[in-house]
């Protein structure tokens, strides 16, 4: 068979919070009429950069750069984080204070690993005393220490950030809070589905640990429709240690998943049970410094023929074909598209 490589509670527990698309709200303005110069006498100051650096645990340090100012003129500084979608009044907000590092250095704010920050986009602007917020540009990233990162320990929650730039160019926290949570890792497409490896961390695998597909659309979620498929034994992945057993480095796990059963729903979201017992875990890719996988891990479609109805229509016995395709989704959680294939009448036949 070919294949193909690339390197939140779930059903039964509260599900992390969707985030959607990246409509950056602060978009260029439209330009001014004649020709689109400024009118004259309102020059408008250079806008602030910030430099972002993470470290290991999940914090953040920014280094804001004024170009108009010296840092130690500056009084009442802070940097705002604000949640797309959100409101003052449910924390949506967050208030870091700026200190100069120097009298020629930038402005400092720090975002701490102990910080708990929900999921969601959060927008970066700088407060000036009772100036109206200024969306701060990205400046220049050092994110080395989330390439392969491991979660501590002995933790409660894992909490996972990651600035980049938007579409129109302004500076954009992503981020991530989960646990226990379930790492992607190696995706194979073979001929006839997929062969997932990850790892799962703040939880153990037992004997009845399964992957989980739970189609999207609610009323079928509501039905129970779900596609479940059981851990590949730890003498199958060529290992020597249990199934179960979790280390510095989480439990690995690896399962096969067909793509025929895939064929009832357009859409499959994918979920790591560790025991029949356990709740769900959704399979998400985000230790790493990637805030987008879904337009940089892409993988190729397979084509899946099925019969007897058994993609859930009324044709019983006429094949249909159908491409499946595992994609990440635009909060870098794994899941798999079925598109069912256009049959293209034959010379003589009539369309239908």
């Amino acid at each position: 068979m070919g294949a193909a490589s690339s390197g939140a509670r779930g059903p039964g527990g509260p599900a992390a919070s969707g985030t959607g698309a990246d409509p950056d709200p602060a978009a260029p303005t439209a330009p001014v009429h004649g020709g689109g110069s400024r009118p004259r006498g309102r020059p408008v100051s250079p806008r602030p950069r910030a430099d972002c650096t993470a470290d290991r645990a999940g914090g953040l340090t920014f280094d804001v750069r004024l170009a108009d100012q010296r840092a130690e003129e500056v009084r009442d500084a802070a940097l705002l984080l604000r949640r797309r979608g959100g409101d003052d009044e449910h924390g949506d907000t967050v208030r870091l204070p700026l200190t100069p590092v120097a009298a020629e250095g930038p402005l400092r704010a720090a975002l701490p690993s102990t910080m708990s920050l929900p999921e969601g986009r959060w927008d970066a602007s700088l407060l000036l005393g009772e100036a109206e917020p200024r969306r701060l540009l990205p400046g220049v990233h050092d994110l080395r220490s989330l390439v392969d990162r491991t979660p501590r320990s002995g933790r409660t929650w894992l909490g996972v950030r990651i600035p980049y730039a938007t579409k129109y160019g302004n500076l954009t926290v992503r981020s991530w809070l989960r646990w226990p949570h379930a790492e992607a890792g190696e995706l194979r497409v073979e001929d006839d589905g997929m062969e997932l490896s990850g790892r799962l961390y703040g939880a153990r695998l037992s004997p009845t640990a399964r992957l989980e597909a739970h189609p999207r659309c609610a009323r079928a979620a509501a039905d129970g429709d779900v596609v479940a498929v059981p851990l590949a034994s730890a003498q199958e992945r060529g290992q020597e240690d249990g199934q179960g057993h979790e280390d510095a480095d989480g439990a690995a796990f690896t399962a096969a998943l067909p793509y025929a059963p895939l064929t009832r729903h357009p859409v499959w979201d994918l979920w790591l049970r560790p025991s029949a017992e356990a709740c769900a875990v959704r399979i998400a890719r985000i230790l790493d410094d990637v805030p987008d996988k879904k337009r940089i891990f892409t993988y190729p479609p397979r084509d899946v023929t099925v019969t007897d109805g058994a993609d859930g229509t009324d044709g019983a016995g006429e094949p249909r074909t159908y491409a499946l395709r595992p994609y990440y989704t635009l909060d870098n959680d794994l899941a798999v598209r079925a598109v069912a294939s256009v049959a293209v009448p034959e010379e003589g036949e009539e369309a239908v």
